[in-house]
C-alpha cells in the first residue's frame, strides 16, 4: 500500500508539474517614472534613516501602471509586482510570448520552473533542541533579562499549521503576538481559516517547527527551545510542499516587500532552491551559487544592502549529496547571514550540512549551530539570537549584527567553509556589546609548524578534539576528530594542506604549515 500511495503522489505530482511548466516567467522591465512616489512606509523610513541608509530609492518606486495595462492587453496575467526587481511574475499564453518579448519596455523574460527544497529532513522532535540552547549559552541572554521584547520578526516559511494549539507557541499567540499573516499559496492574502487550520501538504508543520525554534518556550515542560520569546511576528507563507516547482519564489519576493514596508527588520527564512528542475536545461549549476545568478539571492541582497533588513537563510542540507554539496540560494548572496548545522559533541559539520562555496569571495556559511534535522532549525535559533542582541541595542545595524555574531562565534576568526566563524556564544556577545573593542585574542591563538607533522601540548584537559585540515585560510579538505594522548595532540599534515584548525570550544589554535 505504501508504494502504491507513493507512487499515486508521484504521479500526480508529475501531471501538477507538466500543466504548469513554461506558463510562469518574470518579466523585467527597463525603467520607471522616477517621480512616482516611492511606496514606504513612516516606520520603515526611520529605521533606514537610523541606519544611516537612503531614505529611498528606486526599488521603492512602483511599476509603471502603462507598463502593467499593456502587457494585460496582450493577456498576461501579472501574478506579482515586485518594486525592488523592477518585475512582475505572470502566466503568459505561449502564442503570446514572442510578442510580449518583443515589447520595448521589457528588457528581459525569465521561465520560472522547478523545484524548491525546504531546508529540512524530517519532523522536528522537541527533546532535541535543549541542546542548542546549552551549546549557545541561552542561559547567558536570560540572565541579561535579553528576550526578544520590543523586537519584531518576519517568518517566510512553507506553513504554520497548527501553530494556535502547539505547545511551544501558545505564549506568543496568548498575547497576541502574531501581528499579521499573509498566505501567498491561497489567496485571497487575508483568508485565515487554511493559514492554521488545513493540512494540504506534510510541508505545513515547517514554519510552526521554524516558529518554535525562534520563540518557543513551554512552562508545563519547563523547556525552552528558541532565544527570542518576547518578540511580536509577521508571518509569510510561500511554500506549497506538493508542488515543488521554483515558480514560487515570486511569493518570497513578495513577502519580504511586504515586510519591509511594515518596517521588519530581520527576517528568517528557512527555505532554499538547488537543483532538480523539471526541464534538465534549466537547472541550476553548483556554479550558479555566486550570490548573483537567483532572483531570490539578488531579493535578498537588496534587502540586505538598500533596505537594512538582516535575512537570516538556513544554508541548506545537500552536505551528503556527491552531485550537489554546497548551500542552496540564497544563502549563496553575501549580505545575509548564512546558518550551517554542527553535531552536538564536537561542534563540527554534521553530514548533511551544506557546504560553502570555494569560488566565493567571502565565507558561508557565516556560523552555525546544532541541529539534529537540518539546517531549518539551526538558522531560527541564530535569528532568534539576534533578536536579543538587537533588544540590547536597537541601533546596531544589520552589518553589524552579522559582525557581532561572528566575532562572537567560537572559531573566529579562523572561519571556514564547513561551519562558518562556528557556533555564537552569548557570554561573547555580551562582551562584545558591553565593548565593542573587546579582542578574541584570549580565545585564539596561532602556531607555526615545519615537516608533516606537529605536536600540540593542550592545557586544558581534553579526551578528543575537532580538526579542520585546510588547504587555505577558509577551504576544508576534511575534518576529523583527533584523540589526545599524555595532554597532546600529534597533527599529520596532509598533501596540500596549508593549514589546520584545532578547535577547543573555549579556545581555537590556528597551525599554520611552512
Amino acid at each position: 500500500m505504501k508504494k502504491i500511495g507513493t507512487t499515486a503522489v508521484a504521479l500526480v505530482w508529475m501531471i501538477s508539474f507538466s500543466s504548469l511548466a513554461q506558463t510562469k516567467y518574470w518579466i523585467f522591465l527597463k525603467d520607471k517614472n522616477l517621480a512616482d512616489a516611492p511606496a514606504i512606509s513612516a516606520k520603515t523610513l526611520q529605521n533606514r534613516i537610523q541606519q544611516g541608509l537612503l531614505a529611498f530609492d528606486e526599488t521603492d518606486i512602483p511599476l509603471k501602471k502603462e507598463y502593467l495595462q499593456q502587457l494585460q492587453v496582450l493577456n498576461c496575467k501579472p501574478i506579482i509586482a515586485s518594486r525592488w526587481l523592477n518585475a512582475v511574475s505572470a502566466t503568459i499564453p505561449a502564442q503570446q510570448l514572442e510578442a510580449v518579448k518583443q515589447l520595448s519596455f521589457v528588457e528581459k523574460i525569465q521561465p520560472m520552473d522547478g523545484r524548491f527544497y525546504i531546508a529540512k529532513t524530517q519532523a522536528q522532535r522537541r527533546s532535541t533542541m535543549a541542546p542548542v540552547m546549552t551549546q549557545i549559552q541561552a542561559e547567558e541572554f536570560k540572565k541579561a533579562g535579553l528576550t526578544g521584547k520590543g523586537i519584531t520578526i518576519g517568518v517566510i516559511d512553507a506553513g504554520f499549521f497548527e501553530a494556535p494549539i502547539n505547545t511551544y507557541l501558545k505564549h506568543i499567540f496568548d498575547r497576541n503576538a502574531i501581528l499579521d499573516k499573509r498566505d501567498y499559496v491561497n489567496p485571497p492574502l487575508t483568508y485565515s481559516d487554511k493559514f492554521y487550520n488545513t493540512q494540504e501538504t506534510f510541508s505545513d508543520f515547517h514554519g510552526t517547527e521554524v516558529l518554535s525554534a525562534i520563540t518557543g518556550t513551554s512552562r508545563a515542560e519547563n523547556t525552552q527551545s528558541g532565544l527570542a520569546i518576547d518578540a511580536n511576528f509577521y508571518l509569510a507563507r510561500t511554500d506549497h510542499g506538493t508542488r515543488e516547482w521554483r515558480g514560487e519564489e515570486d511569493n518570497w519576493v513578495a513577502a519580504m516587500e511586504w515586510m519591509d514596508s511594515l518596517g521588519v527588520r530581520l527576517i528568517n527564512t528557512s527555505l532554499g532552491y538547488a537543483q532538480g528542475f523539471t526541464d534538465p536545461n534549466e537547472n541550476y549549476q553548483t556554479s550558479q551559487m555566486d550570490g548573483q545568478t537567483s532572483v531570490i539571492s539578488r531579493a535578498a541582497q537588496i534587502a540586505a544592502e538598500k533596505k537594512g533588513i538582516l535575512v537570516v537563510v538556513s544554508a541548506g542540507n545537500e552536505g551528503d549529496d556527491p552531485s550537489w554539496r554546497i548551500i542552496s540560494t540564497p544563502a549563496d548572496a553575501q549580505g545575509v547571514l548564512s546558518i550551517g548545522a554542527t553535531n552536538q559533541r564536537f561542534w563540527n559539520r554534521i553530514g548533511y550540512s551544506s557546504i560553502g562555496p570555494e569560488f566565493l569571495p567571502y565565507l558561508k556559511p557565516n556560523v552555525s549551530c546544532f541541529s539534529l534535522y537540518g539546517t531549518s532549525l539551526s538558522a531560527p535559533v541564530i535569528t532568534g539570537f539576534a533578536a536579543c542582541l538587537m533588544q540590547y541595542n536597537p541601533t546596531l545595524t544589520n552589518k553589524q549584527l552579522i559582525s557581532l555574531i561572528e566575532k562572537s562565534a567560537h572559531l573566529y576568526p579562523y572561519g571556514n567553509n564547513f561551519v562558518g566563524y562556528g557556533v555564537p556564544l552569548a557570554s561573547r556577545a555580551l562582551a562584545l556589546l558591553q565593548n565593542p573593542d573587546e579582542s578574541n585574542a584570549s580565545y585564539s591563538k596561532e602556531v607555526k609548524a615545519q615537516g608533516d607533522s606537529y605536536t600540540l601540548k593542550l592545557i586544558e584537559p581534553n579526551d578528543m578534539v575537532s580538526v579542520f585540515h585546510k588547504k587555505s585560510n577558509t577551504h576544508v579538505q576534511a575534518q576529523e576528530i583527533v584523540r589526545v594522548r599524555d595532554g597532546q595532540v600529534i597533527l599529520k599534515r596532509r598533501e596540500g594542506e596549508t593549514r589546520t584548525t584545532v578547535d577547543l570550544k573555549n579556545e581555537v589554535i590556528e597551525v599554520i604549515w611552512q
